[in-house]
């Protein structure tokens, strides 16, 4: 989830942007900030020769994003009064409970066994 507020919050930009990114989620900060993302990309989505990095469709997205956008990401700890993430939580919450949710498609594929999910 955090990679898809991640995105549709670039999506939702019409123009070329300066953004400052802030998210409680260290994987995608850090990801980003290290390099760790553009890494596995350019080894074809590979952590190790043996190893695949998890949700590529989503990271491939968000770095396509950010080449269209000037993007720095920044780490606030989650649950900590920080009113812009606090309110963000909220709504993730209340959309969470939602009725007629649209189905994740690339989650819900029916190309993966259902047993593999996690696997990936």
């Amino acid at each position: 989830m955090e990679l898809l507020a991640c995105i549709e919050g670039l999506r939702s930009l019409t123009r070329p942007c300066s953004v400052v990114l802030t998210s409680d989620s260290k994987y995608v900060v850090n990801a980003m900030v290290k390099g760790w993302a553009k890494r596995w990309r350019s080894n074809g989505w590979k952590l190790s020769p043996s190893k695949s990095a998890k949700n590529p469709d989503l990271w491939a997205l968000l770095l396509e994003l950010c080449e269209k956008h000037e993007v720095r990401f920044e780490w606030v700890k989650g649950h900590s009064d920080h009113p812009e993430n606090e309110r963000c939580d909220e709504l993730a919450v209340e959309a969470s409970k939602g009725k007629n949710l649209p189905a994740d498609s690339g989650f819900e594929s029916p190309l993966i066994p259902e047993g593999d999910l996690f696997s990936l």
